[in-house]
């Protein structure tokens, strides 16, 4: 079987993964995006294809590099997509939301799906069950929310995620902490349920670093994968690149 290399760069964490054919074997992240921090997950699992998602500026070699030792794919609004986007800027669409979307096509191709990203940014992406992506919407993440606070105003300190928080908040810690975590939740509830409204046979994924503490918290039963991307970035290498299992 072949093993296959992922990338996927966000605005806060360089994360890889490599699949040994259709299987996630392992991932990890990246201290930078040197050519040496990327050698050695080369020379350990061989990959013959290898695929990066990238929504920031990354070192230009990292793509030498790999197109030299692997059969590599840039993800971009050239690749080619197992959906359509049919919307009025698609070269704007961010890399993460394209394999996002990907995976939802691939995990659910008969429903309408709205894939929820919970990162530096929320990001809200739906495709339908005719496989369009139609877009969503994008806010801002927890660490974003927290941040802000503190620095667009004089006395509000920065606040550092913690569930144990009460609906009323009783200091100023527990009042952000009310205030930005159950605001996501109420934000994302809130979402689901028009969705829900608009489109019949509706799915909901959420993914993201902390989208398991999410679940319980919600209105309504939903899945959690915490590799949505990677199993997008990897459906996205077979479309491109071929498959060789």
């Amino acid at each position: 079987m072949t093993n296959t290399l992922c990338f996927d760069f966000g605005n806060t964490r360089l994360k890889w993964a490599i699949f040994v054919g259709r299987t996630l074997e392992r991932e990890g992240v990246l201290e930078n995006d040197s050519v040496e921090a990327i050698e050695p997950i080369l020379d350990e699992y061989k990959p013959v294809k290898s695929i990066l998602s990238s929504v920031i500026h990354h070192n230009a070699a990292l793509e030498e590099l790999l197109a030299a030792r692997t059969r590599f794919h840039k993800l971009s609004h050239l690749t080619r997509l197992p959906f359509t986007t049919p919307v009025g800027s698609p070269h704007t669409i961010g890399a993460d939301r394209l394999a996002l979307a990907a995976a939802c096509v691939q995990l659910f191709p008969a429903r309408n799906n709205l894939a929820i990203g919970l990162g530096t940014c929320i990001t809200y992406n739906f495709i339908n069950k005719y496989h369009e992506f139609l877009g969503g919407g994008i806010s801002p993440g927890m660490e974003m929310r927290f941040k802000s606070l503190q620095t667009f105003t004089a006395k509000l300190p920065l606040i550092t995620e913690d569930w144990n928080f009460p609906l009323v908040g009783y200091d100023t810690a527990t009042n952000i902490l009310s205030g930005v975590i159950a605001g996501m939740l109420y934000e994302i509830d809130g979402f689901i349920d028009e969705y829900g409204k608009k489109y019949s046979n509706f799915n909901v994924v959420l993914t993201g670093g902390n989208a398991a503490r999410f679940v319980p918290h919600m209105k309504k039963q939903i899945f959690a994968d915490p590799n949505l991307i990677f199993k997008g970035l990897y459906a996205i290498s077979e479309y491109n690149l071929g498959s060789d299992i």
